[in-house]
């Protein structure tokens, strides 16, 4: 029975980072200012939300509306939209039953949001709606009875999502379902065989490993928006997860297998108009322990970036993958530099890197920082190209300038950056006051 509860652990587990849940009460034990100019950093941070408890998207989730006005948040309370000229935080709509905030369209003004049923429990059937965000007025787009949706095309007409065999998770008990809403995650707890409890960062490894092992069979799954017609796109018993649709091309879907990353070939990309065909995997690993994840489209949706490390812990890098090419790029950058979630700006020219505490895969020392990295490549010497140079990969390194110190951060939360569509400030969510608040950071340094 003790192994069925750990199972059980993962099948919600896996679905835990695609969005963001109104949590229980928070308290802030330490408020922090409407505004201020970091001390060590010179940058203007503002706090966008007004409560304890909210928070912003997983980064890879579209926040914003098409017209890059307002980004929307979750709530004690529902969900709210914020302004990005006038700086005002507004209800969009009141929802009073547990839910989970899924993400914006990218056609319509459209925010979308799942019900989670009473206890919280993303496993069981539940509904998604569509809210208008400047109405407010919610319609429901599909009835899910089994699985979890997970992303939304680039013309808003197919939901995307992932399902556990419901035979194997019928059986499947335990107390390995608790999640710590203070920090939107499984509670991954673990000890070694002489009863030493393991950190966090250990623990989630041994836990996703025991999920991993499981061999769960899966579906991945798409939902017409206008017709309800649900149809499955892909089996496996993979650990499939993660599911990011192109911001362009509405029948491209990205996909992770979930696990280990030293284990698993993690990134894959297929076209849900022609699932008979065998997906693309996006990176092969060259070296032992190698890992690669964490992707993302570019908001042209023409490349993939993912973070990438040769080997794991040691060396790291910002991987891109140009779809229609196959073009290959890295930009090398240092350990302190590592960040939990990368992310690329709108037109491309700079990413972002949200930091790491030091348990997690770097074993940074000082990287507890929002970053701002400017990419370089390395040009050939005098000109002179090799052969082959076009099939090579194209390297180039981060040059960084750090945002916002994260010192007060319990990393458990993962800031996860989001740069607005005007380039000009990055939204993260933060408990440096004790409690989960929506911030921004300005990118030009403040004036005196």
């Amino acid at each position: 029975m003790k192994r069925a509860g750990i199972v059980r652990h993962f099948v919600l587990g896996a679905f835990v980072l695609a969005g963001t849940s109104v949590s229980a009460q928070q308290v802030e034990t330490t408020p922090t200012p409407r505004e201020w100019v970091d001390r060590d950093t010179g940058h203007r941070v503002v706090r966008i939300s007004d409560e304890p408890g909210s928070s912003s998207l997983y980064f890879n989730y579209n926040s914003f509306t098409p017209q890059g006005d307002k980004l929307l948040i979750s709530t004690p309370k529902g969900i709210s939209a914020y302004d990005l000229k006038t700086r005002k935080l507004a209800p969009v709509i009141a929802i009073a039953t547990p839910f989970r905030l899924l993400f914006v369209g990218r056609k319509t003004r459209s925010v979308y949001y799942q019900s989670v049923g009473t206890a919280g429990d993303r496993s069981g059937p539940k509904s998604v709606f569509a809210v208008d965000v400047d109405t407010g007025k919610s319609r429901k787009i599909a009835d899910v009875a089994e699985g979890d949706i997970q992303t939304i095309n680039a013309d808003e007409t197919l939901l995307g999502g992932v399902a556990t065999d419901p035979a194997a998770t019928a059986t499947v008990l335990g107390t390995f379902a608790k999640r710590d809403a203070r920090f939107d995650q499984a509670d991954y707890r673990a000890n070694w065989p002489d009863g030493r409890a393991m950190n966090y960062a250990e623990s989630k490894e041994v836990r996703m490993n025991e999920r991993l092992e499981s061999a769960i069979p899966m579906t991945m799954f798409v939902i017409d928006t206008r017709t309800g017609q649900r149809r499955v796109v892909r089996r496996a018993t993979d650990w499939l997860n993660h599911l990011q649709f192109s911001p362009t091309d509405p029948n491209v879907l990205m996909f992770c297998h979930e696990g280990p990353w030293h284990k698993v070939d993690r990134l894959w990309l297929m076209r849900v108009d022609r699932p008979d065909e065998a997906p693309l995997k996006l990176h092969t690993r060259t070296m032992n322990m190698e890992i690669a994840g964490h992707e993302w489209f570019s908001r042209d949706g023409k490349t993939i970036w993912y973070d990438l490390q040769t080997p794991r812990g040691e060396d790291f890098w910002v991987a891109g993958y140009e779809i229609a090419s196959g073009r290959r790029t890295q930009y090398h950058l240092q350990r302190n530099e590592w960040s939990v979630h990368f992310n690329s700006s709108p037109d491309g020219k700079l990413f972002s890197g949200d930091g790491g505490d030091s348990e997690m895969v770097a074993h940074a020392p000082d990287g507890k920082y929002m970053y701002l990295f400017t990419p370089h490549g390395i040009p050939d010497v005098a000109g002179l190209k090799a052969p082959n140079a076009d099939g090579l990969i194209h390297p180039g390194f981060f040059t960084s300038e750090k945002l916002v110190n994260m010192a007060k951060q319990d990393y458990r939360l993962e800031p996860n950056g989001i740069f607005t569509p005007d380039g000009k400030w990055l939204i993260y969510r933060g408990n440096i006051s004790g409690a989960t608040q929506v911030y921004a950071v300005e990118l030009a340094k403040a004036k005196p």
